[in-house]
């Protein structure tokens, strides 16, 4: 069956009407709207074809239709409309962000707090920030009898620690030597750059000077693999725990696992994203909706920014608070150069 012109409209006036009272809509609703110029009789039988077709549902046999993630999905993709954000919007956005000296970790934070106090839903973080930054500094702190700490520093500020216990307490003279060798093969390296050859290599170096100092440079090596990989992190989950839409169980499900998004996450296209948990099973939440865009740096995807919330949310409105944010953590993470040779890490000036 066809979609014609008039029931492309009904369906996104469905949708609309839906997502602003919450309720189950009928045909009578829908005519009484300017745009809509046709009688509730042939609105009612639009409706019926449009759940035929898998684009509307009858909650109850008496009660009006909502849309199927089949709905949204026509209407997010070929309906909707797109408004530009407000000046005024935007510069409220840009406060709750901070400015170019906010260093890059807060800058993300803040981004999550901003769209989950707007949309009053979670907000998913995906970041490889670390992963483009360089090793600033590495130091080893003996705390205690043969226990070490390796403090490792990058140039974005992230600092990770590991504590390493050797078979016996090092010298001045010992660490003197590790920390100048660190140094000279480390500092200034980027994390994105680290291998384990190249640790391999150095736990031969320092062995053939003393065995004692190669569980330092593996306690390195793993620290340098947690920066490489991606973190995630939700914010507001209870959004979604007092969400009367989704169901509890599996919103304390997703919660639990909820590190099974970031393969999905890191897998998505650039640009806006929008998923149904109904779709595919891509995660726990049914009844659900996750709104993701990619930000940048130096021309190269560095994380992922975004909202679950239920599936009748205010798509208007969150689509653009996203595109914004996810366009302006670009910007103000990209070298001047990517913004004057207008590479992929800019948004070719600032939004």
């Amino acid at each position: 069956m066809i979609v014609d012109d008039r029931k492309l409209k009904i369906l996104a006036a469905v949708v609309d009407e839906y997502v602003r009272t919450g309720e189950p809509v009928g045909s009578k609703a829908i005519s009484k709207l300017e745009h809509i110029n046709v009688s509730a009789a042939t609105i009612r039988n639009d409706m019926a074809a449009l759940e035929q077709m898998g684009y509307l549902e009858q909650p109850h046999t008496s009660a009006g239709r909502v849309p199927t993630f089949m709905g949204y999905r026509l209407y997010i993709d070929e309906l909707m409309t797109h408004p530009e954000l407000p000046d005024e919007e935007k510069h409220r956005l840009d406060e709750m962000l901070g400015g170019e000296d906010t260093p890059e970790e807060l800058l993300i934070q803040n981004a999550a707090a901003a769209l989950t106090e707007l949309t009053q839903c979670a907000a998913v973080v995906t970041n490889s920030v670390p992963r483009f930054s360089v090793i600033s500094k590495v130091e080893v702190i003996p705390t205690g009898k043969r226990l070490y700490v390796i403090l490792l520093i990058t140039s974005n500020g992230s600092i990770k620690n590991k504590a390493c216990r050797l078979e016996f307490d090092l010298n001045h003279e010992q660490l003197e030597f590790f920390t100048h060798y660190i140094e000279e093969n480390l500092n200034g390296v980027s994390v994105d750059e680290l291998s384990e050859e190249m640790f391999d290599k150095m736990v031969a170096a320092v062995s053939a000077y003393m065995i004692s100092l190669s569980p330092l440079v593996k306690g390195i090596s793993e620290l340098s693999e947690e920066m490489r990989q991606q973190e995630l992190t939700v914010t507001g989950s209870e959004k979604l725990l007092s969400c009367e839409d989704l169901d509890k169980m599996e919103v304390v499900k997703f919660i639990e696992h909820k590190d099974e998004l970031s393969g999905f996450l890191e897998d998505a296209f650039s640009g806006i994203q929008v998923k149904f948990g109904s779709e595919n099973g891509s995660f726990a939440i049914g009844n659900s909706s996750l709104i993701v865009s990619k930000y940048r740096k130096g021309g190269k995807e560095a994380g992922s920014l975004g909202v679950i919330g239920p599936m009748r949310v205010d798509y208007k409105k969150i689509i653009p608070y996203v595109e914004y944010l996810t366009q302006k953590i670009s910007y103000l993470m990209s070298d001047d150069d990517d913004i004057i040779n207008g590479s992929p890490g800019s948004t070719g000036g600032q939004p």
